[in-house]
C-alpha cells in the first residue's frame, strides 16, 4: 500500500468504532489488530475474558479506547445486555464485525451427536443474527457489518455437515441483510475466507498443513481495504484463498 493510500485509509476509519466478537485470537485477533492500527475504537468480545482484557491493554493508546467485554453470542440476554452497554457508553457502532465462529471434528451425518450440531449452528449462524439484530439499532448511514463466513458458505467439505449447514445459512443472512439494509446506507459484506492458519484446525482437522495456509493478518489486511472503499463503493462478497494448489 502506498503511502498517500495508507493515509485515505487511515482517514477514513479513524476515530470510527468497531464491536469484534470471538476477538479473543486467530482473524477476530488480527482484525482487531489492523483496525486498532488504523485509529479505530474497538469493543472486543468473546468468552475468554481475561484473554481479550489483556490484548485490550496492548492495543489501548492516547488516540484508540479499546474495551473488552464478555458475551457469548448464543446467549440472547448476553447479547442485549452487551447492545445496551454500548449504548451507555459508545453510543453508536461504524463497523459490526461477526467473527465469532467454532468447527467441529471431522463426522459423518450418521454419527455427529445432537448436542455438536447445535453448539455448531448456535454460535455461527443464531450467533450472527442476535448480534446483527441487537447492534442495528447503534448503527447509522455509512456504517458496515462484516460477517465471517469461509468458503464453506458455497462449499461443501465431507464430514463437517455442521460448519458447512452454518455456513451456507450465515451466506443467506447476509444477503438477505444488504437487501433490507442497502436503502438505509449500511454495507454488508460477506467475507469469505479460505484454509486459514487458525486454531479452529486442532478441531476440524488436526493434522492439517498449516503451514500452506493464509494467515489471519493476509485476511486482516484484505479486509482493512474494503472497509477504507469510499461509500458511494460496494463490495459484497469478499474471498481470500491460497495460493491454487496450495492444500
Amino acid at each position: 500500500m502506498t503511502k498517500t493510500a495508507k493515509k485515505s485509509t487511515q482517514q477514513r476509519l479513524q476515530g470510527r468504532v468497531a464491536l469484534i466478537t470471538g476477538a479473543s485470537r486467530g482473524i477476530g485477533l488480527a482484525i482487531a489488530q489492523s483496525l486498532a492500527s488504523e485509529g479505530c475504537n474497538l469493543i472486543l468480545t468473546g468468552r475468554t475474558i481475561g484473554t481479550l482484557e489483556k490484548t485490550a491493554r496492548k492495543l489501548s493508546t492516547g488516540k484508540v479506547r479499546v474495551f473488552a467485554k464478555f458475551c457469548d453470542v448464543r446467549d440472547p440476554h448476553a447479547v442485549r445486555a452487551l447492545a445496551h452497554t454500548i449504548q451507555k457508553q459508545v453510543r453508536r457502532i461504524d463497523i459490526l464485525i461477526n467473527n465469532a465462529g467454532i468447527a467441529h471434528p471431522n463426522l459423518p451425518v450418521a454419527r455427529l451427536p445432537y448436542h455438536v450440531w447445535r453448539s455448531v449452528i448456535d454460535t455461527n449462524l443464531t450467533g450472527t443474527f442476535l448480534v446483527t439484530r441487537e447492534m442495528l439499532p447503534l448503527m447509522r448511514r455509512g456504517a458496515t457489518i462484516v460477517n465471517n463466513l469461509s468458503i464453506a458458505a458455497t462449499q461443501v467439505f465431507a464430514g463437517s455437515s455442521a460448519y458447512n449447514a452454518s455456513k451456507h445459512g450465515a451466506l443467506g443472512f447476509t444477503d438477505t441483510l444488504r437487501e433490507e439494509l442497502r436503502e438505509k446506507g449500511i454495507r454488508v459484506i460477506a467475507l469469505m475466507p479460505g484454509a486459514t492458519d487458525t486454531d479452529i484446525w486442532d478441531t476440524l482437522w488436526p493434522k492439517a498443513p498449516r503451514r500452506k495456509m493464509i494467515s489471519s493478518e493476509t485476511i486482516a489486511h484484505a479486509l482493512i481495504a474494503a472497509l477504507a472503499l469510499p461509500e458511494n463503493s460496494t463490495m459484497e462478497r469478499l474471498t481470500i484463498a491460497p495460493t491454487s494448489g496450495a492444500l
